[in-house]
């Protein structure tokens, strides 16, 4: 069965959340939390539902069905920290008609293995606020309600007509694109193109893709894609393992996150407050149970990690008609 909740009911983040919230920071706990596996984790009850293959299942399990416990003493500072953000800027509210639209024409199913789809999108939500806020925090409250990575969807394509109109042009552009420039990130191409001409980011006039809902044709201008870009960091945080950084660098979307954020920096472009720091030292782990299918997991080479991803992309494109097409225009 699914986790249901109401759209209007903000969820309480877990205090990895509230760290990040907090700070304005991607940060390894090792030493401050417990992790343990979940046993009998069912990953059907995830996003990660519609992946097919033993192999990875297996690996995607291994990777999220984690339970964390914090210590006391370190769980305190991050709860007061937390507080003194929430108090000193606190969620902005959201329009009744738009919340009457995510309550009754929205389907949100389970995300994370320890919490909805909606945790994940308050989180990002929050986290805007807090550390984007000269851009609109509402496009992370919405950023995948029009397809994830893994073909789930809150919302049919018959009713983009009824929410087009609760949002600004601004809103609606970078929330109908984010499923589009997600699965462009980890498909890769377009990283390593960006990455390529980072020296002259300016020069980006604009992007045309496809809508991953309904494969429609999208434009978006070079300016509006480096802030997409900005938001889909924010969106990679919440999918950081809480510790041991070092130990699981071929975490998918701890790979993307990494290249993103040296990307925007190497280009000019990374506007929200987003700090991280490597990971360095052995690729040991600390305080975090695991048995020899997780240690075989961790050792998959980081380019072989990549690589799976960007074919698990691509198939779940095919599966839904979704061009991964996309074309850059430089002046």
């Amino acid at each position: 069965m699914s986790t249901k909740q109401s759209a209007a009911v903000r969820p309480e983040p877990t205090l990895q959340r509230k760290a990040a919230i907090a700070h304005g920071a991607a940060r390894d706990h090792a030493g401050s939390v417990r992790v343990e596996p979940i046993p009998d984790f069912d990953l059907d009850r995830t996003i990660f539902q519609t992946l097919e293959g033993a192999a990875a299942r297996y690996v995607m399990r291994t990777r999220i069905a984690k339970e964390v416990h914090w210590a006391p003493e370190a769980a305190a500072p991050v709860q007061a920290a937390y507080d003194r953000a929430w108090a000193q800027r606190p969620l902005p509210p959201v329009s009744p008609d738009l919340l009457r639209f995510l309550v009754e024409q929205c389907d949100f199913d389970v995300e994370h293995a320890d919490g909805s789809f909606l945790d994940h999108l308050y989180f990002c939500y929050e986290y805007a606020v807090q550390h984007y806020p000269q851009r609109s925090p509402l496009v992370m409250l919405l950023h995948s309600i029009l397809g994830t990575g893994t073909n789930t969807f809150a919302m049919t394509a018959d009713k983009i007509d009824a929410l087009r109109p609760l949002l600004t042009p601004f809103e609606w552009a970078h929330t109908e694109a984010f499923p589009s420039v997600l699965r462009l990130l980890y498909a890769g191409g377009l990283r390593a193109e960006l990455r390529q001409a980072a020296g002259r980011a300016g020069a980006l006039q604009s992007i045309r893709m496809h809508r991953v809902i309904d494969n429609a044709p999208i434009t978006m201008t070079g300016e509006d894609l480096w802030i997409a870009l900005n938001y889909q960091l924010i969106h990679l945080v919440d999918f950081l393992p809480v510790a041991n950084w070092a130990a699981h660098a071929n975490d998918t979307s701890f790979i993307v996150f990494r290249d993103l954020h040296d990307l925007l920096v190497r280009a000019g472009r990374l506007e929200a407050k987003v700090d991280y720091t490597p990971a360095s030292g052995p690729r040991s782990v600390t305080g975090e149970r695991s048995d020899v299918g997780a240690w075989l997991v961790r050792q998959i080479p980081v380019g072989l990690s990549e690589a799976m991803a960007a074919k698990s992309i691509a198939r779940f494109s095919k599966r839904i008609g979704h061009s991964l097409d996309y074309t850059l225009t430089w002046a």
